[in-house]
């Protein structure tokens, strides 16, 4: 309804005839589970955050090598097929849906897809899908195996298309005319094609929730011997692209942490005033590992930590050693990318809220 209000509020003053088509990007790995006959959700989504199946992660590391080569990804919470698996053996009605094959999976942009087209499509794109664990990125298909590690039926899966296929039509009854759906991407490949990251060896940084950097490495997967992600960057024209990722789990939660629950700061914007308030750290870091850490050391024990705290400590600090771990994890991420790639990466193009903070940009500047 929310996505509905807005897509209103966009059109008006605008005629049917000047609008030409509509586009999806959403957040990934969420997962959703719904009944294909009614639409009705059998339990609230499970966010790309959530780390409830992290133990069960665990006991997959076995299959890592094998997980790493068919997905390009390693076994984690963040991925939504172990998700998925948690939802069917605790879901009792989804295991019956998912017998009668009436049990419909999807990220986000599967359950806009869905409802916006009144059922009509089950589809998403193939970078949503290559963030599942599920999919084949190099055969591009739906992994039997791999449904068969997570005990998944195929059944729920959605139809995979290109970047900028036809997803169907948006019905007339909810913008009072149809309207096409010509193009889905993962938020973090849509900021790379918002960035004009096109060639091979262009890279882009979005700095949001957390901070997510997305190197474009042509039409050839790179396997990480860095513990980033290969991925699919998008699928255009019937030409793909494959991706290096490195995803950090916090970037702006940690400035949101400092205002919302330790009350140091009014509003996020305070921090960059404070941070250039000093010359230097005086040895004050903050790890910012509240659920754990993402690439390259995909720990999922949570424990954040300060370090280096004195009695001339005070809040400047603190907002300084937030904002500058979010640069020093930055900067690891974008040595292993130029390990594993062999290239330069000479340029990074960034984007997201943090990116309205100058000292923080000048320091990511400085350290990269």
């Amino acid at each position: 309804q929310k996505t509905l209000t807005a897509m209103r509020d966009v059109l008006v003053g605008i005629e049917p005839s000047e609008v030409l088509t509509c586009g999806i990007t959403n957040q990934r790995e969420t997962t959703l589970i719904w009944n294909k006959k009614t639409g009705e959700c059998l339990a609230p989504a499970i966010v790309w955050q959530d780390r409830r199946t992290a133990e069960y992660c665990q006991s997959l590391i076995d299959y890592s090598p094998m997980i790493q080569e068919k997905t390009g990804l390693l076994p984690d919470a963040y991925f939504s097929a172990s998700k998925l698996h948690w939802l069917l053996q605790n879901n009792a009605e989804a295991r019956r849906l998912a017998e009668q094959e009436l049990l419909a999976f999807g990220t986000i942009d599967t359950f806009l897809i869905w409802r916006l087209t009144q059922g009509a499509e089950h589809a998403t794109d193939c970078t949503n899908a290559s963030r599942t664990m599920l999919y084949n990125i190099h055969q591009q298909v739906w992994d039997d195996e791999l449904l068969s590690l997570f005990a998944i039926p195929k059944s729920v899966l959605p139809q995979v298309k290109d970047s900028d296929a036809h997803f169907g039509l948006i019905a007339a009854e909810h913008l009072g005319f149809a309207l096409p759906i010509t193009g889905v991407a993962g938020d973090q490949q849509a900021a790379l094609i918002g960035q004009g990251c096109f060639a091979a060896g262009m890279v882009k940084a979005t700095f949001g929730t957390g901070a997510f950097l997305l190197l474009n490495t042509g039409e050839q997967p790179v396997k990480s011997e860095n513990r980033l992600l290969t991925t699919i960057a998008y699928k255009i024209k019937g030409q793909i692209a494959y991706g290096l990722e490195g995803s950090i789990y916090h970037a702006g939660t940690t400035v949101k942490w400092l205002r919302d629950e330790m009350k140091l700061i009014n509003s996020s914007g305070e921090t960059e005033e404070l941070a250039a308030s000093l010359a230097s750290n005086e040895n004050v870091y903050l790890v910012s590992s509240f659920t754990g850490l993402g690439a390259p050391y995909w720990l999922s024990t949570p424990g954040a930590m300060i370090c280096g705290l004195s009695r001339s400590t005070n809040r400047a600090h603190i907002a300084r050693a937030a904002l500058e771990g979010v640069c020093y994890q930055t900067r690891e991420v974008l040595r292993c990318m130029r390990e594993d790639s062999h290239l330069a990466l000479s340029l990074l193009r960034v984007d997201g809220g943090m990116a309205d903070n100058r000292w923080f940009l000048q320091f990511l500047a400085d350290q990269c």
